[in-house]
Formats: structure tokens, sequence, C-alpha cells
């Protein structure tokens, strides 16, 4: 079958990566490699769309590859809500905004954190949400690793807490009146 026919006949899944406002080229370089690329391919991907946010590094629309993603980029939006929610699957920086949007939304999630960074605390939420199976977590180095040994339907669903218990021990504390 030829690449053309194979387009064709694939149900559009987006991959959406963001690096939120910072500059992250090494998340943007990775999801850019022939081998990633070929690896969410291989998975049914249809569509890659990288938000670049500050970064230098410009991704290749072009593939090496006669059958391959379609790629797009763009570096801010005022708001990334509707691509999250287009997705099929999210990688993102392990900003908690980004993290948690697309939990609730819930979108599969590769977090890929920024060892660059000092004193990296977004690291330990990408890790502690990992090791409780709501996403999956990844450096730009393993991100590779990561797609291919991924098995979304291992992952359980985020519940976000109910913060009106600590609201009332807060206004209990503060002597207002009980509700």
């Amino acid at each position: 079958m030829s690449c053309v026919a194979m387009e064709e006949e694939r149900v559009k899944k987006v991959v959406f990566v963001t690096v939120g406002t910072t500059c992250f080229d090494a998340l943007v370089k990775s999801v850019d490699s022939q081998n990633v690329r070929d690896e969410l391919w291989k998975r049914g991907y249809t569509d890659l769309l990288i938000q670049m946010g500050r970064g230098c590094y410009i991704p290749s629309k072009i593939s090496e590859e006669a059958c391959s993603l379609n790629v797009d980029f763009f570096t801010f939006s005022p708001s990334i809500a509707d691509y999250l929610r287009s997705a099929s699957l999210v990688i993102s920086h392990a900003g908690s905004g980004s993290i948690f949007e697309t939990l609730r939304l819930g979108k599969p999630l590769i977090v890929v954190v920024n060892e660059d960074l000092m004193d990296n605390h977004q690291s330990e939420l990408a890790e502690e949400l990992a090791e409780r199976k709501h996403l999956f977590c990844a450096t730009p180095q393993t991100l590779h690793q990561t797609i291919e040994a991924m098995d979304s339907s291992s992952l359980i669903p985020y519940q976000p807490g109910d913060a009106m218990r600590v609201a009332m021990e807060i206004n209990k504390f503060l002597g207002f009146p009980a509700e």
C-alpha cells in the first residue's frame, strides 16, 4: 500500500507538544528527531503540532521518510486549551499548569523534564505523578524510548482533590463561622 493510501485511511491523531513560555529547545529537537517521528507514526499518529515558546530551534516540516507525520509549529498562543482538547497525545514540559490542564482533560501525557533547570522542583512533580501512573515521564534523551514503551491503557485517570475540607479548616482557624 502506498503512503498516500495509508495516510488517507488513517484517522487523524494529533500529538501536541508544548514548552510553555520558556525556551526548551532540547524538547523541540527531540520531537523533531526522525526516530521520535517514526515511532509516533508507527503508533498511528498523523500530525505533530509543536508550541515552541521562546526557543531558537526551528523544527522541520519535511521528513526524510515517505510515510510521515504532518508537522506544524508556532511560538505562542493566548490559550492552548483548544490544542490540548483536540490532541490524542500531549508531550509537555514539566510546568504544573500544563500538566494539570492536560490531566483534567484525561489526555495521555508524556512530561519531559528540563534537566538544565537549577533546583528543578518540576521534575519532582512529574516523577511523583508518573509513579502514581497518571502520566509518563521522560527527558529529551529518553523521549523516543518512552514513546516506544508507553501503554496508554496503563494510565490511571487523575482525580483532582476536593479543596473544601482545607478551606473549612482555614476558615475555622481564622474564626469565620461554619456554613
